[in-house]
């Protein structure tokens, strides 16, 4: 299907051999203290895992698709921060770009996020608690980093970063901005999931504050993301009558709404949107379209998909959706990536992946869950 008047060129991504990394993100990581199968308020243990919106993309990139990926965030030096490195150098992420910050004994300027994630069962939604002001990387600035070096003497395929970013602090956005116009010049595709958090925006203006900053950043990149309220919420554009049945997958809400961010945002080469409907927390509709170039393409996906954690599924979607794009160059394999392993990410704890590419290409394949031995 394509779009009237629409003639755009397909993503061109840097050759790896020019290159240092394939991707790289820019955003907060947090430690997720996780009560299990108990509640927050009542727990007496919590199960402790790393994650991060952007930063569980290059994590789903490097451990299940293999890419070279790397992170650019910011820790308070203490403890707390050294676990969280210690978790991220499980993950293989490169972190020649985490600055580590001194820290002041209390937390009075600077520590680190912590977020508490129920994970919720049946009727009981999941639940997030975040524990984030102040943190390192909410206080990062324009200035602190060399993205001249990043991009232009080391070389990146593929930036990526979003909306949990930009709505920490005053100074988030700047940095993305200046990160952002970097990446352009030196030929990196940038990527930007919108990512809304009612909570990240609750004391800085609301929604109106959230399409302000998002609205202005996504002027700037070739890749928009996100779910139909995100769109809503970051970018003031309404998917009419918009009804996630994957049975039909009708997509004709959602066109009109990608036809509106592309008239709004005539830079946005690509615009992928999930499709998810919540049954229950332990059940959910997911699929995903994805539009490039005036051509739409869809995955069905599973319309009743057993979860065990939903936490860090559309970041997932992303990691697939950008190993599509960079190796196999193809909208439509892009889509049927990113919705498979968003979906395997649901089926394990902790915000981040933990699927290996041969499960990812099993299921794009059609396999089922029966056993493999």
């Amino acid at each position: 299907m394509s779009l009237p008047g629409q003639s755009m060129p397909p993503i061109e991504v840097r050759p790896a051999q020019d290159c240092r990394f394939d991707q790289v993100s820019l955003g907060e990581i947090m430690l997720r203290l996780d009560p299990g199968d108990n509640r927050i308020r009542t727990t007496r243990a919590f199960r402790v895992w790393e994650g991060g919106g952007e930063y569980n993309v290059a994590r789903g990139l490097r451990r299940c698709f293999g890419l070279r990926t790397a992170v650019v965030t910011a820790l308070a030096d203490n403890d707390v921060g050294r676990l969280i490195e210690d978790l991220m150098l499980q993950g293989g992420v490169d972190l020649s770009f985490l600055r580590w910050v001194p820290y002041d004994g209390i937390g009075r300027r600077v520590r680190n996020g912590l977020n508490f994630t129920e994970r919720g069962f049946g009727m009981r939604g999941a639940v997030g608690v975040s524990d984030r002001a102040y943190s390192a990387a909410s206080q990062m600035r324009p200035g602190e980093v060399d993205w001249e070096h990043l991009f232009g003497e080391l070389g990146v395929r593929w930036f990526h970063t979003g909306g949990i970013f930009a709505g920490l602090s005053e100074s988030t956005p700047g940095v993305i901005e200046e990160a952002v116009q970097s990446a352009r010049r030196h030929g990196t595709i940038v990527s930007y999931d919108l990512n809304y958090r009612p909570s990240l925006w609750q004391g800085v203006g609301g929604r109106a504050g959230a399409q302000t900053v998002n609205r202005q950043l996504a002027e700037i990149v070739d890749v928009l993301v996100g779910n139909e309220e995100d769109f809503t919420d970051c970018l003031g554009i309404e998917v009419p009558g918009a009804d996630p049945d994957l049975a039909s997958l009708d997509v004709g809400s959602y066109r009109k709404m990608i036809e509106q961010v592309v008239r709004e945002f005539p830079n946005v080469r690509v615009v992928a949107t999930t499709l998810r409907e919540a049954r229950s927390a332990s059940v959910n509709s997911w699929g995903a379209l994805a539009w490039a170039g005036g051509e739409f393409h869809a995955a069905a996906g599973w319309p009743d998909l057993e979860i065990l954690d939903r936490v860090g599924g559309g970041d997932s979607f992303v990691s697939g959706l950008v190993y599509g794009l960079i190796e196999k160059g193809d909208l439509a394999t892009a889509v049927e990536f990113g919705v498979a392993h968003g979906a395997l990410a649901m089926t394990t704890p902790g915000d981040t992946s933990m699927a290996s590419l041969a499960e990812v290409e099993r299921l794009v394949k059609g396999a089922g869950a029966s056993i493999q031995r």
